[in-house]
């Protein structure tokens, strides 16, 4: 279980990553003796790799170590001689096949593929398909653990490990050998098929139970095994010899059959049609143009049999709720929620970019000179970098000062600029440059770069580099800004994009290094550990220190120009934003079991996932870990204002008052939602409290202040670089942007407001648009992100997602007739499969916009309609007064404000019910428009 787990791994950290109690600092010391985690010098034999004016090792410093089991034994890649020359992607999904972390197990722990589940063993590989979560850990972890329904292979295998043969962007394909028998198997995220290849044996299928047959087609078998649904596939001309609990098929001349997991038992002639299609691998490629991330994910396959080279593919809820291609009605049940079925090799996904800003816009919200004292607090302390010695808390503290530096720019301290980015360059000179206390060194065997001293496993098991090292890219983004000389590949760039390789590395052909090290492309986010060596599968805690290695990509590459490694970032930050935005922060509701009590989870797991850290069970920290490092990266966390305050509702309760710990990062998060709230908050301590590690009362000021003074991010709009963001206040829009190059531009955002730049600076403007932050916790109809919330989207439906691109939709001419109270040719948006009780004391409501452009007379008009069982018949309509358009080119306002004309029916429980809204024009003789894919184009149910 997670809970077995936590503590086992609590034993091993022994403090936080992210602020460390007097009594864990304790503890922490202690511990770094203990394994000798202090400065060594480099042993003779070991050689010094020139990088630019810097330089690394190809051997660690003396009494330091590399990958280790949890013996302390070393440990090489675990994989096949065909495989032997490519880099390992450690920090995946099936690590453990290649990383034997536990010296007793050579095969792997748990990996979950989703929707189906694998272990692999002596005589092949276990196949499960959780479907029921299990509450542990006093409530506080939800798990789809393991559990295997069957087990794939061939007669008489007994190999004694288990190897990685070959791998893909989200495939991975493991090998077994005994001597007389090879078998192997390829296994993927979102796969329903495993698809096996053997020789020296038939193949053999083993359940955990006796199976209920349900198809025996020779060749072809449906079976129910625990509850689910599986079909085996063997060769034409081969037969499926049920007995028992073992099944077993002939393989004759071929070396060929696959399973596959059904959503049921009518869906088996779809599957069969594919199952003689076996995926060779996966690939994903994105692009990034005008404020928009497009990415599209193709498996290739090669026919078995036949001629048929199409596949199925289930898709997260990340990934469906911004796609428009065309899904079946089959789906499955994963702890990231209900995944969809595609039918066809490819999909393509489109998201708006999340936008990242070196700092926020000039505002008149802050006071300079009280900024400066913040400021010279930092850049005259003793020591700026607080102790730190191993990579992460020298991260931190790079981190802490970058976020200073555009900041004393902007109010002219250019002193103070210069001071702090002369600690950056220092102290990141120091560890790019080999022989000294600090320094980075090369596993051939791993192709990684480890930094030492190293931390919290960042050596033995691989862990979190791209948590470390995304303080460096950031900082040396920073550097970039303001000194491209010192960022230039002969001088200090080089060093920087040997960690960039080692984390986020955007070669598939680069030998050093594997490609996108942590990031789990299908999964939609990073994972922290370097083996995934655990029962519940890999892990990752703080999401938001993986976002900033992503933003570090789009401002070091919009510094140096590498249009390519920008854009790198902006898909790994969108991208993993909004998997962040499901399944941590569950923004929606409609991922966590309803079975577990709370609104965020501190970490997500293959199985699920834990309201907990790695080091405490304070909820300032839990909820905490995914908010820090607060940058101009962090602005897409405001996509989802209403997940914001339930999650800092929910910290409240747990906590049982306000922060006092993290109180910092806490306003900073809560600033994106609600900056009067925040700003209250900040006044009320007055100054008078500990800032956190990675954070300095200069920058928090600044962020509270400036998002008091120009509202929250507007997610809704953006614009076509991506180091551009919008803010709203009161109706008026601030833009800003900056432009890293050597020539003026404009910048065009998406509600066609334009911006002009100056080369190399930050440029801020304002316009009409945009609506007032809601002080009230509970989320109104512009704040589309609950569960009774959902946003008018173009193509008639309604839907939770808040990302969709903005558009706008026709209203059909009444024709001069009086409509009133009667849909004619209604605009209609409809979302199915709702679930919910009715809310007491609730109604409807809607937010709109419409416009008539000049046309006179017109009067757009609104329909609710709930259908409370999915039947077809409409048990509820609630018909709205008409709102009369002015002739005036321009958005107006509708809302339920208008009264209800006409009521019928009553509201009941919604079980997979259907919403309907309808819009028409009651009167008139012309067409108007409705808006689509914004805030001002919500519809809120009555319903929890």
């Amino acid at each position: 279980m997670i809970e077995v787990l936590l503590v086992q791994a609590s034993l091993s950290r022994l403090a936080s990553r992210t602020g460390v109690r007097p009594a864990a600092a304790t503890l922490l010391a202690v511990a770094l003796a203990a394994v000798t985690l202090g400065p060594a010098a480099s042993p003779a034999a070991a050689a010094t790799i020139p990088a630019g004016a810097g330089s690394y090792t190809d051997s660690r410093p003396a009494g330091t170590q590399g990958p280790t089991t949890n013996t302390g034994a070393p440990v090489t890649p675990k994989v096949t001689a065909a495989a032997r020359n490519n880099p390992v992607p450690t920090n995946d999904w099936w690590s453990s096949l290649a990383f034997q972390r536990y010296g007793d197990n050579p095969y792997s722990t748990p990996m979950y593929g989703h929707p189906l589940t694998y272990q692999a063993k002596a005589s092949g590989l276990e196949v499960g398909y959780p479907t029921t979560p299990a509450i542990v850990g006093d409530g506080r972890q939800y798990e789809y653990a393991h559990k295997a329904d069957l087990t794939v292979g061939l007669t008489g295998l007994n190999s004694p490990d288990t190897k990685a043969d070959a791998w893909s962007d989200w495939t991975v394909t493991p090998y077994w050998a005994d001597g007389s028998r090879t078998f192997r198997a390829t296994i993927g995220h979102g796969m329903p098929f495993v698809y096996a290849k053997g020789s020296g044996g038939d193949a053999r299928i083993t359940t955990a139970s006796t199976p209920t047959v349900f198809a025996n087609q020779g060749n072809v078998v449906g079976i129910t095994v625990a509850g689910h649904h599986y079909a085996l596939f063997a060769p034409t001309g081969s037969n499926w010899n049920i007995s028992g609990t073992t099944i077993t098929a002939g393989l004759g001349s071929k070396d060929y059959f696959s399973l596959a997991v059904l959503p049921s038992t009518d869906a088996l002639a779809t599957y069969r049609k594919y199952a003689y299609s076996f995926v060779t691998g996966s690939k994903v490629a994105w692009q990034t143009t005008g404020g928009n991330v497009r990415a599209t994910y193709t498996l290739t396959t090669e026919a078995r049999e036949g001629t048929e080279r199409g596949t199925l593919q289930a898709l997260y809820r990340h990934q469906w709720l911004h796609t428009s291609d065309a899904l079946t009605p089959y789906t499955y049940v994963s702890p990231r929620g209900t995944m969809k079925v595609r039918e066809s090799a490819s999909f393509t996904t489109s998201q708006k970019s999340q936008g990242v800003v070196p700092a926020l816009p000039v505002s008149s919200g802050v006071d300079k000179t009280r900024l400066t004292g913040y400021l010279n607090e930092v850049a005259n302390a003793s020591d700026p970098f607080s102790g730190a010695r191993d990579t992460y808390w020298t991260g931190k503290a790079l981190g802490k000062l970058a976020q200073l530096v555009p900041i004393a720019d902007q109010i002219g301290q250019t002193a103070v600029r210069d001071k702090l980015l002369g600690l950056m360059k220092g102290r990141m000179q120091e560890w790019f440059t080999a022989g000294g206390a600090s320094e980075f060194s090369y596993d051939k065997d791993w192709k990684t770069l480890t930094g030492y001293p190293a931390s919290y496993g960042s050596d033995t098991e691989l862990n979190d580099h791209h948590f470390h090292y995304s303080y460096y890219v950031y900082a040396a983004a920073i550097v970039a800004q303001y000194d491209q000389a010192w960022a230039a590949d002969s001088a200090w760039g080089t060093m920087v994009k040997h960690l960039i390789r080692d984390t986020a590395n955007p070669s598939r052909t680069d030998s050093a290094y594997p490609f996108l090290r942590g990031f789990d492309i299908y999964a939609g986010h990073s994972w922290a550990s370097g083996h995934q060596g655990f029962a519940a599968g890999n892990n990752q805690e703080s999401s938001s220190e993986s976002i900033n290695l992503s933003a570090g990509l789009v401002l070091w590459g919009s510094a140096m120009g590498d249009n390519s490694l920008r854009d790198l970032g902006s898909y790994l930050l969108t991208t993993e934003s909004e998997a962040i935005t499901q399944y941590w922060f569950d923004a929606n509701e409609q991922v966590f079991p309803s079975s577990f009590r709370h609104d965020t989870v501190g970490m997500v797991w293959g199985s699920g996932g834990a309201y907990a850290t790695w080091w405490t069970a304070n909820p300032e920290e839990i909820h905490g870990i995914n908010v820090l490092p607060v940058t101009g990266g962090s602005l897409h966390l405001a996509r989802e204002k209403a997940a914001i305050k339930r999650n800092l509702a929910e910290m409240v309760r747990e906590n049982g008052g306000p922060a006092q710990e993290w109180r910092d990062l806490l306003w900073e998060f809560e600033a994106l939602a609600d900056p009067a709230a925040a700003k209250s908050k900040w006044d009320g301590a007055n100054g008078n409290y500990t800032p956190e590690e990675g954070e300095s009362k200069a920058h928090t000021y600044h962020w509270v202040n400036t998002l008091n003074a120009v509202g929250a991010p507007d997610m809704t709009i953006t614009g076509d670089i991506p180091t551009s963001a919008v803010f709203s206040k009161n109706g008026t829009r601030t833009y800003t942007a900056h432009n890293h190059g050597s020539t003026a531009r404009t910048v065009t955002f998406s509600d066609g407001k334009t911006l002009s730049v100056p080369a190399r600076s930050q440029a801020v403007g304002t316009g009409p648009g945009g609506s007032t932050p809601d002080p009230d916790p509970d989320p109104d109809p512009g704040t589309p992100s609950t569960g009774n919330t959902f946003r008018l989207k173009t193509g008639g439906v309604l839907t939770t997602a808040t990302t969709d691109p903005s558009g706008a939709d026709t209203i059909a001419s009444a024709d001069g007739v009086n409509r009133d109270g009667t849909p004619y040719r209604p605009t209609v948006y409809e979302i199915k499969k709702v679930n919910g009780k009715v809310s007491s004391g609730a109604a409807t409501a809607f937010r709109l916009r419409v416009d008539a452009g000049t046309k006179v007379g017109l009067a757009p008009q609104v329909r609710v309609s709930y259908d409370l069982t999915g039947d077809g018949t409409f048990d509820r309509t609630e018909t709205f007064r008409y709102f009369a358009t002015d002739p005036v080119n321009g958005w107006e306002e509708y809302t339920q404000a208008v009264g209800a004309q006409a009521t019928t029916g009553s509201l009941g429980e919604l079980k997979n019910g259907t919403v309907r809204l309808e819009i028409w024009n009651a009167l008139g003789n012309g067409t108007s428009q409705v808006q689509t894919g914004t805030d001002a184009a919500v519809l809120r149910i009555p319903y929890q």
